[in-house]
């Protein structure tokens, strides 16, 4: 054979092992997604987890709830307003997103619209001259909180509210104010709540929801059906223990009664991504009331647990005061829940642990990935795997720093849908926590510390392979009872 054939040869062969260790080197894909899946807005919102409200107008001044709205413009007169405190307040909790309710039932609207002589323009704050709606979100713009606002359809003032056209059309003239004249708005809240004895009104939410749509791309829209956040279906901030992002928004009426339960737990079996929101007060009213005080710090927690450790995302309100300020007391305790949040989860007890699992996709999808911190990387099986006995994931931790801990975080990586429908966890072999549902986060406080040093996550999963993004092992030193 000539010199020349060899050569040919040679290369020939040298192309051949590249390509064998090309195909060999090939990432491995992501499994298919289980749908619905959420918008790139609603995965950036779950991910904020608290989020803060701000009841303030008319019922500050007249020591209620729901306005008649009757109310005089002339009691709206708050004589140390400062939207920049409540900024401190929203910082104070961690919080990324304010809402402010910009008009509540009673019809009093905290910017100058152009539709009503009832707003701020008729008070004697600042002479009527001022907009807190403008005051707020550019308070939340400079802080580097992304601003949101809440538009009560239910208006106990206007004359048109009960003529289904001419109200239809002013509550999105008002809409259409408010989010064309404040900048980036990143949820709008639509409240369901109507008095017994309420004029009968039908609100034609598909109209304003895509008017929202047209105005603001990347907005979120929550109502009791969403579209792209729910509400919970009650006040205290508790989700339920079984909680599904997906519900099926065409068996949701919009204030209807008899849909808390639903909407509590979702649907495993529903086609919209929809997750919930808990929505909950610092203090016992949604507005400001002389004789009441913040939650106590246990009870704040309770509610995180509860709700963020149950896939939702946490909205805390904390109203101000006639003054116009927020209680240095309520930032107080505001600032004594973020640190205690962070005291508890800061530390991450599985840190230097060892994964392994019933099995692993292949490259990139390995079992340690649930130890790295991301919420972009997980742990995903093979598809064969799990279909009769489940799946697992276990971490041993090593002997030498195998400190007790008293709660344990698993997080799928929901991106790619909810699957996880029963879980369980050991440690050493023996069960401490159970559940259905994971989501965004699921937080298990258990009994006792214990200080084991394997930790073992059984999941069962029809709806597909489970991703895993994160198993965490925390101490709470507050803990003083069981969920």
């Amino acid at each position: 054979m000539s010199g020349a054939s060899l050569l040919r040869l040679a290369a020939a062969a040298v192309l051949a092992a590249a390509m064998v260790m090309a195909v060999a080197e090939a990432a491995m894909p992501a499994p298919l997604p289980v749908l619905p899946i959420p918008s790139a807005a609603q995965l950036a919102w779950q991910r904020r987890e608290v989020i803060m409200f701000f009841h303030f107008g008319m019922n500050t001044f007249t020591d209620s709830e729901w306005g008649t709205g009757a109310e005089h413009p002339s009691l709206f007169a708050p004589s140390a307003l400062n939207a920049t405190q409540w900024m401190d307040a929203a910082e104070a909790a961690g919080a990324s997103l304010a809402i402010l309710v910009a008009k509540h039932h009673d019809g009093f609207c905290l910017w100058p619209s152009a539709y009503t002589a009832h707003s701020v323009r008729a008070s004697p704050w600042h002479g009527g001259a001022s907009d807190l709606v403008r005051e707020f979100t550019d308070a939340a713009h400079a802080r580097g909180i992304d601003p949101g606002l809440y538009l009560s359809p239910w208006d106990r003032h206007d004359e048109l509210y009960g003529r289904e056209v001419e109200y239809n059309e002013y509550y999105l003239a008002q809409l259409h104010e408010l989010l064309t004249g404040y900048g980036k708005v990143s949820e709008i809240w639509f409240d369901g709540a109507k008095g017994k004895n309420a004029t009968n009104m039908t609100y034609h939410f598909q109209e304003w929801f895509q008017t929202v749509r047209q105005l603001q791309g990347a907005i979120n829209i929550f109502s009791e059906a969403g579209p792209d956040v729910r509400w919970v279906g009650d006040e205290k901030g508790f989700a339920g223990s079984t909680c599904w992002s997906t519900v099926n928004r065409s068996s949701i009426t919009i204030g209807a009664e008899g849909i808390e339960k639903y909407i509590n737990t979702g649907d495993p079996r529903g086609t919209d991504w929809v997750p919930p929101e808990c929505d909950v007060s610092i203090r016992t009213g949604w507005f400001w009331h002389r004789n009441e005080t913040a939650k106590p710090l246990s009870q704040l927690l309770r509610i995180y647990y509860n709700s963020v450790g149950r896939n939702c995302v946490l909205l805390l309100n904390a109203p101000p005061n006639t003054t116009g300020l927020v209680e240095d007391a309520d930032i107080a305790r505001l600032r004594e829940f973020r640190a205690a949040v962070t005291r508890i989860f800061g530390t991450d007890l599985a840190k230097g642990s060892t994964a392994k699992a019933s099995s692993e996709r292949g490259a990139g999808f390995e079992a340690h990935k649930v130890l790295d911190g991301s919420d972009d990387t997980y742990w995903a099986p093979t598809a064969e795997d799990g279909r009769r006995n489940g799946y697992w994931i276990e971490l041993r931790r090593p002997a030498a720093s195998a400190r007790p801990f008293n709660v344990v975080r698993i997080q799928e990586h929901v991106a790619l849908g909810q699957r996880v429908e029963r879980h369980e966890v050991f440690v050493d072999g023996v069960a401490v926590a159970s559940g259905t549902t994971v989501g965004h986060k699921r937080l298990h406080r258990l009994a006792r510390p214990v200080a084991g040093r394997t930790v073992k996550v059984w999941l069962a999963a029809r709806r597909g392979v489970p991703l895993v993004s994160a198993v965490g092992l925390h101490l709470d030193p507050y803990a003083t009872d069981v969920m």
